[in-house]
């Protein structure tokens, strides 16, 4: 599912999977539409469909029907682990989804649909500060260069991630701090025209104190999503109100340090907000308290089956 509304091209489009604002009605009418599409033009092999979705009703529009491997079967196969173009080969080639086999779990076979137990996001990037005189506005053709892809177990994990990622500068997703937008740019303006850098407009305006509902009018981007940045947003207020990290971890310092290290915010990014330093110093700090109270990241597993089946291959 895209976190832009329609008119800015899927490249240069946050994509979140699985869809998150979808009700299941929505799902399966797609599903099925996508079905019937695939059967009638007589594919066989990969496709992927993508469509337009009206928010309030259940209209919809087909923008295109891929019959081939595009960047987003590229992004969807490693976010499930389903190799869809090994399948795709296969089928060509006369086989079916029974006698194809699972290379994750070596025990199932291919003819299932992947469920996933974890979030992941693809942003992209843009290198429009390298041309002069070249408008930064988004829309239907693709200015990107290159995405990333975060995985976690929540929305705000996988965004603060990407940013990360995206940018090895950024801590997080941070709209003061990040220093992206201007003081003197007009917020609204920012808000209502879709650029590379909207997204940190929109966690500026919120760390601000605007509403969710202000900010949808004037980007249209769903208010689940707004809600989640606001997430983010409420986290970092807390710290900066704590003012120091003794006082962050004074009452349920594990279950503090717990909620925003699941919401992706790095050991950096809370020694600045508690008033440390933003450097290593700062970082270490931070780290010790967190191992203090035994609140150390995992590695999971990409299963496709969610956990329903053991993973053979180690496809992390």
């Amino acid at each position: 599912e895209n976190f832009d509304p329609l008119g800015i091209h899927t490249g240069d489009s946050i994509v979140v999977a699985p869809s998150q604002t979808l009700t299941n009605r929505e799902y399966f009418m797609l599903r099925r539409t996508a079905l019937k599409v695939v059967r009638h033009l007589g594919i066989v092999g990969e496709c992927n469909i993508q469509y337009a979705l009206h928010p309030d009703s259940e209209r919809y529009c087909i923008i295109e029907v891929n019959a081939r491997l595009s960047r987003s079967s590229a992004l969807a196969s490693k976010a499930t682990g389903y190799p869809l173009a090994y399948v795709a080969t296969k089928l060509s080639l006369g086989k079916n989804l029974v006698s194809i086999q699972n290379s994750i779990t070596k025990t199932t076979t291919a003819c299932f649909e992947p469920s996933l137990d974890y979030c992941v996001l693809k942003m992209p990037r843009w290198d429009l500060k390298k041309f002069n005189r070249v408008s930064n506005k988004l829309g239907s053709s693709m200015l990107s260069v290159g995405e990333v892809m975060s995985i976690g177990r929540t929305f705000e994990e996988v965004i603060q991630k990407a940013c990360r990622m995206v940018n090895p500068s950024l801590d997080g997703l941070e709209g003061e701090d990040s220093k992206i937008i201007d003081d003197d740019e007009d917020l609204e303006e920012s808000l209502r025209i879709p650029t590379d850098r909207r997204l940190f407009a929109v966690q500026l305006a919120l760390e601000r104190g605007w509403s969710v509902d202000k900010v949808f009018e004037l980007t249209k981007i769903d208010r689940w999503f707004l809600s989640k940045l606001m997430n983010i947003a409420t986290m970092r207020k807390a710290c900066k109100e704590a003012g120091s990290l003794s006082v962050l971890t004074e009452s349920n310092p594990r279950e503090r340090l717990q909620s925003l290290k699941a919401a992706g915010f790095s050991d950096r990014q809370i020694a600045r907000y508690v008033g440390l330093s933003g450097d290593l110093a700062g970082e270490h700090q931070v780290r010790a308290v967190r191992k203090k109270y035994s609140v150390t990241p995992v590695v999971k597993q990409i299963d496709t089956l969610a956990a329903e089946f053991p993973a053979q291959t180690n496809y992390l």
